[in-house]
Order: structure tokens, then C-alpha cells, then sequence
């Protein structure tokens, strides 16, 4: 394959604690040491949440305005992709840090179950995300827990709601939402290249278990992956990952095997259709 894969580090989340791994990062300082192992380490895409000061999820821009500032000095070029996720606040909060002008921030366009709770996405608060990232300049990442996300950003594409070629994320493994099935995951891909085309970019994250899985199906197919801590503690039953930086390795072992090269930083903006840093 000659097109090299993108890989993207989900450093923290929004749930994991040091009492599950204590390599998780939570403070700025600690995101900036782990994001810039990770850089080192072959990832081109920083997805970051941030915490307050009792580690737990926030919106705070301040905060993310120092995350964007380290990584910008110590990862040279790296795309950053902020997340409005609703763990970490609620209505308009969600994206309040749009305006720091990221390179990315992650768009979830539909509702779906959760373990515990519904991951509630109103389609008032969907359009109002996406207009903000197109005020600001934004390239949004589709996450898509469900077919029917595919669908609805292609509609949201058609009618100018995203403005250039969507970048489409699958999501696979999350407990009560879609399970990381190889006939779903193929019939994704079919989706994307139907409604966007045959060269539009595509992702996909394993949560849990499935991440290694979902990893080796992404880069073995032409796309791009996504690995970090955020979805995933582990490198295997027995073993707690030691790092970021170990999975993104881990997804760099695949490509070399896959004969996929790493895409870079610059190849990545190219990709993704996104500025120079």
C-alpha cells in the first residue's frame, strides 16, 4: 500500500484514572511529556481531553489553551484534535475551546448507548458544534458509533454543514453500542467510499480489547488508526500498558508488517486536507 497511515494518540480520556494505570496522564504537564513520547513514537494526531485539578473530565479552554501551547513547541507540526465530548460538559461548554483554533476537534453527530448512561448528541447541538467549527476553521472528525453517524454527516456534508471532505472515525467495542464486528467494520468502509468517495480518508478505534484488533484491521485495509490510553489501559490481559508512546509502537509494528510507511506529521495535513502547521 502506498498510502502511509495516520496514527492518532488518545492520551487521557475522559475515565481512565492512575488507579486503573498509573501511566494515564492527567495534569498538563504530564499530557505534554506523554504526548511528545508518543510524537517521537510515530503519532502524527494528538486526541486530547483535559482535567481539572482533581483529575476529573473538563471543558476549560484555559486548560486546553496550555495543552495546544506545549504540544505546539515540544511536537513540531503535530495535528492537534481537541475533544467536545460530553463527558467533560454539557450544551455549548462542549465547545468552548473551538475557538483556540485547533487543527481538529472530534464531532459526534447521533446519540448512543453508553455502559452506563446514553451519550446524549441533540441535533440542535450537533449543527451549533459544527458551525462553530466551520466560524473558527476547525476540520471536524466524524465519530461514529453507528452506521447511522455515517449517514447523517454525509447529510451534514451535502448541505454545508461540514465543509471540506469528512474525515469519518469508527468506534468499535464500546460496551451496549457497537461491538467490533469484522462484517460491520467492512461494510463501514463500503459506506464512506459510496458516499464520500473512493479516496475519502477513514479511522478506527477499539475500545478495550478491541483496540489492538480493531488497529490491525484499519492499517491492514488502507486506513488509518487510532490507539492511546484513553481507550485502552492494557497491552494485554496480563499487562498494563507502560505508556502512550508502547501502543503507538504497537500500531508502528503493524504498519512495518503490513509493508504501510508512518505517515508523518506533514503527510498527515496533506491527507487530512489541513494547513500547514
Amino acid at each position: 500500500m502506498t498510502q502511509p497511515c495516520i496514527i492518532c494518540v488518545a492520551i487521557t480520556g475522559s475515565l481512565p484514572t492512575k488507579a486503573d494505570n498509573p501511566a494515564v496522564p492527567i495534569s498538563i504537564s504530564e499530557q505534554l511529556e506523554s504526548t511528545h513520547a508518543a510524537f517521537e513514537a510515530g503519532a502524527a494526531i494528538l486526541h486530547a481531553h483535559v482535567r481539572d485539578d482533581d483529575g476529573k473530565p473538563t471543558s476549560d479552554p484555559a486548560r486546553f489553551a496550555r495543552l495546544m501551547e506545549g504540544v505546539r513547541h515540544h511536537c513540531p507540526g503535530m495535528v492537534i484534535q481537541l475533544s467536545t465530548g460530553g463527558r467533560s460538559g454539557a450544551g455549548a461548554a462542549r465547545g468552548g475551546m473551538l475557538p483556540l483554533k485547533p487543527d481538529m476537534a472530534s464531532l459526534s453527530v447521533g446519540s448512543n448507548n453508553f455502559p452506563t448512561r446514553v451519550y446524549e448528541n441533540p441535533p440542535d447541538l450537533v449543527d451549533w458544534l459544527a458551525a462553530e467549527m466551520i466560524t473558527h476553521g476547525v476540520k471536524p472528525e466524524v465519530e461514529a458509533f453507528d452506521l447511522s453517524h455515517i449517514h447523517k454527516a454525509h447529510d451534514m456534508w451535502c448541505k454545508g454543514q461540514i465543509a471540506a471532505l469528512p474525515y469519518v472515525q469508527f468506534v468499535m467495542g464500546v460496551k451496549n453500542a457497537m461491538p467490533a464486528d469484522r462484517d460491520v467494520f467492512d461494510y463501514y468502509i463500503r459506506s464512506v467510499h459510496r458516499l464520500f468517495g473512493p479516496d475519502a480518508p477513514w479511522c478506527a478505534a477499539g475500545i478495550g480489547p478491541a483496540q489492538l484488533t480493531l488497529n490491525e484491521w484499519s492499517v491492514r485495509a488502507g486506513g488509518h488508526a487510532r490507539t492511546g490510553l484513553e481507550d485502552n489501559v492494557r497491552l494485554d490481559r496480563d499487562r498494563l500498558a507502560p505508556s502512550n508512546a508502547a501502543l503507538v509502537k504497537r500500531v508502528t509494528d503493524l504498519c512495518a508488517h503490513y509493508n504501510r510507511a508512518v505517515a508523518t506529521p506533514v503527510q498527515a495535513r496533506a491527507l487530512l486536507g489541513l494547513n500547514r502547521a
